[in-house]
């Protein structure tokens, strides 16, 4: 409940601030394409989603930046946990388990603009991690971390009120939790759409 309350104040921050010359806010959502890499997942991307907020702060006519506040969810299918892990570290309890975890994600993204329509984004994104499934493990430990970081690079199309943008994500962090055998990574292809205020 903290966590929604406090989203939703720095969302009406983002509101507030929308009244300067030069900065934009909006919000935003759309859907995830993502996985999980490491021999210990399936490889593949699975459907998931995300929304949020964004501001988009002009220096001049060609460069920006865009920070965003994102509720983003990945996922994957763990494949072989009872091969690569032994009888010292607990398995899955099932490795036909859907692993679904939720992030709080604040990308800050520079932004360059093409022409009156088209901009590039790209930057390094923070993820929190608000759901640390205990009961995913025998022993009731995290199996993955609580933080992850990435890169972002996209495109977004920018008409009057409405955002239309897709990008692509990069875990450049390791967030396995339980050892350091196998490396999991989060990659992510998102779409959506977005609404200026």
């Amino acid at each position: 409940m903290k966590k929604i309350v406090l989203s939703l104040c720095i969302l009406t921050s983002f509101v507030s601030l929308s009244q300067a010359q030069g900065i934009r806010v909006g919000v935003k959502a759309g859907a995830n394409l993502n996985k999980i890499s490491g021999q210990s997942f399936n490889d593949g991307f699975d459907l998931s989603y995300h929304f949020g907020g964004f501001m988009e702060i002009d220096f001049n006519k060609k460069w920006g930046i865009q920070p965003e506040l994102l509720w983003s969810q990945s996922s994957g299918k763990p494949s072989s946990f009872k091969t690569v892990y032994s009888t010292s570290v607990s398995p899955l309890l099932d490795g036909n388990q859907q692993i679904k975890l939720d992030y709080l994600s604040i990308p800050l993204l520079l932004r360059y603009n093409i022409g009156g329509i088209l901009s590039l984004n790209a930057g390094p994104q923070f993820s929190i991690l608000l759901n640390n499934d205990k009961t995913l493990l025998q022993s009731g430990q995290s199996a993955f971390k609580n933080g992850d970081f990435a890169m972002v690079a996209g495109a977004q199309l920018n008409f009057k009120f409405l955002r239309i943008y897709g990008r692509y994500n990069i875990g450049l962090q390791n967030i396995n939790d339980i050892d350091n055998k196998d490396k999991w990574t989060n990659q992510q292809i998102q779409a959506g759409i977005g609404f200026r205020f």
